[in-house]
């Protein structure tokens, strides 16, 4: 467990809470130890991804489930496309109402909280057209 954590940059004790509820898988070796996969990283990058996003943990375990899913329940992907599309819809929200607190800014802290606007911008864009082509 000491291996992983160092390389996800977290606590034991974070990805022991993981494993405990069963967001994160480990073997066990002869000994008893946690053996974690390079699949476990990558649920890791994922379940920290999705922490700064603020989603609640069950959300995060029905993400990963959906990752994981061999086959995949029409009804379930629709659910999670509503999701995303109420997400998007409030981020326009957002983003409207931060253009009038942006106005009222001076030029410097403008051009730096745009900039890293535009930085996000991108990276959406990028994942909208790799979903959508």
């Amino acid at each position: 467990m000491g291996e992983i954590a160092e390389i996800a940059h977290m606590s034991k004790r974070t990805i022991d809470y993981y494993t405990s509820i069963g967001l994160l898988k480990a073997e066990r070796s002869k000994s008893n130890y946690r053996i974690y996969s390079d699949e476990s990283l990558d649920d890791l990058k994922f379940i920290e991804e999705c922490k700064s996003l603020h989603f609640p943990l069950d959300e995060i375990r029905r993400k990963l489930e959906m990752r994981k899913a061999k086959d995949i329940r029409e009804s379930e992907v629709e659910k999670h496309v509503s999701a995303v599309t109420q997400q998007m819809k409030q981020l326009h929200s957002d983003l409207f109402d931060l253009q009038s607190i942006l106005e009222k800014m001076d030029e410097q802290q403008k051009e730096k909280l745009t900039n890293n606007l535009s930085l996000l911008k991108t990276a959406l864009m990028k994942s909208l057209l790799n979903v959508t082509s």
